[in-house]
């Protein structure tokens, strides 16, 4: 019986990375529908994954649709020689742990005393003149980021709003807008697909 169990598990293995080849296939082609199938398919259990690695509920969903983008940005460069999933947990979690380092960066750089060549600790004074340039470059950034909301179509646009300005959950916007929750997620990671590709176009104006 446990070697019928063990047989039957490994048919369903080998149907389910069939049917991932065939999805990554028409997704190389830009189908939408086989994004929206592999997401459907490794949403949940990529959560699971990337909450392990970063344990913070409010930044996981976004990690996780930001490795969904880059997974598809970087579809072409899929090897068949391994299972789909092994490929996407890959890219998740070298993302997870970039996220975290990223982030520690910033926190030694504000709240840690800086050692000097001869051993003292001291405390980085800003530059008030480096920090009026902060500010320009700031402002251009958000004019620009405003520009490329703005530029989305009206579905998206107003789920991107409603989740990045006002801070919605999933769950909350598609309870606002009375839609499923698989076609807020399908929107979200669409709206960051085409504003990804705006800000790369205008990346030397900021």
């Amino acid at each position: 019986m446990a070697s019928e169990t063990e047989q039957a598990r490994q048919v369903r293995s080998l149907k389910n990375r069939e049917e991932d080849y065939a999805l990554v296939d028409r997704a190389k082609l830009n189908e939408q529908k086989a994004f929206a199938r592999l997401m459907e398919k490794y949403q949940v259990q990529l959560h699971f994954h990337v909450q392990k690695i970063v344990r913070d509920k409010e930044i996981v969903e976004d990690l996780v649709q930001e490795a969904f983008l880059k997974a598809f940005d970087n579809i072409h460069t899929f090897d068949p020689t391994y299972a789909f999933s092994t490929w996407l947990y890959r890219i998740a979690t070298n993302h997870s742990i970039d996220y975290l380092r990223k982030k520690k960066m910033r926190t030694l750089s504000i709240d840690e005393p800086v050692r000097s060549k001869d051993g003292d600790m001291k405390i980085e004074l800003p530059d008030h003149d480096s920090e009026t340039d902060s500010e320009l470059i700031r402002k251009q950034r958000e004019r620009i980021i405003k520009e490329a909301i703005d530029s989305l179509p009206d579905k998206y646009r107003t789920i991107i709003k409603l989740r990045h300005e006002d801070d919605k959950s999933y769950q909350e916007i598609a309870d606002m807008l009375e839609l499923p929750l698989g076609t807020v997620k399908a929107h979200i990671f669409r709206a960051r697909e085409l504003l990804n590709k705006f800000l790369i176009e205008k990346r030397g104006q900021f």
